[in-house]
């Protein structure tokens, strides 16, 4: 038995979870998610203690029971607290607006304006026009979101023009010597 079959997850207050067959549905106060796993897990829910087992005794089954229960456990922390990443817009004339409250329309120094689509679930907020927070209860959008706007310009290493992640480190580098 493995270290993440002995550990179950701990369903909080206010949640409830169902599971059927290999489908796991979370509800909470910020609102549901649901995600299907393969045939290598087996789920039991006795009170508010979710336990996973490995159906057999391969490899793939003993690691999708460690990769599940990360999931779950983030499904539970999105719909009670949800999740959030900051992103700052550096460099002169470098923008963000936000269009129609479903489209982020960025300024990164391209000759034509870059209209990002938000997909379901995930809200922006813009401050400033420089300073964004992406907020959803999925963890896995909220992240892809951060990164494909920081994909369209990451932070250069000598000016620190474009988009850089709070938190993240960007390498400075020291710019040409003159003699």
């Amino acid at each position: 038995m493995s270290r993440a079959e002995r550990r179950p997850v701990i369903v909080t207050e206010g949640v409830t979870v169902e599971i059927s067959a290999s489908t796991v549905s979370v509800s909470g106060p910020k609102g549901r998610l649901e995600q299907t796993f393969g045939n290598g897990v087996l789920f039991t829910l006795d009170g508010k203690e979710l336990s996973l087992k490995a159906t057999d005794d391969s490899r793939q089954s003993r690691a999708m029971v460690g990769t599940a229960r990360a999931i779950i456990s983030n499904m539970i922390t999105g719909v009670v607290s949800g999740f959030s990443k900051r992103l700052e817009i550096a460099g002169v004339g470098f923008k963000a607006i936000l269009k129609n409250g479903n489209a982020l329309d960025l300024s990164l120094g391209t000759s034509h304006p870059i209209l990002y689509p938000l997909p379901n679930g995930i809200h922006v907020t813009i401050a400033d026009g420089v300073k964004l927070t992406v907020e959803g209860i999925d963890r896995q959008k909220v992240g892809q979101v951060a990164a494909d706007v920081f994909a369209f310009c990451p932070a250069e290493p000598y000016k620190g023009k474009g988009v850089s992640i709070v938190g993240k480190f960007v390498r400075r580098k020291e710019g040409k010597k003159t003699a």
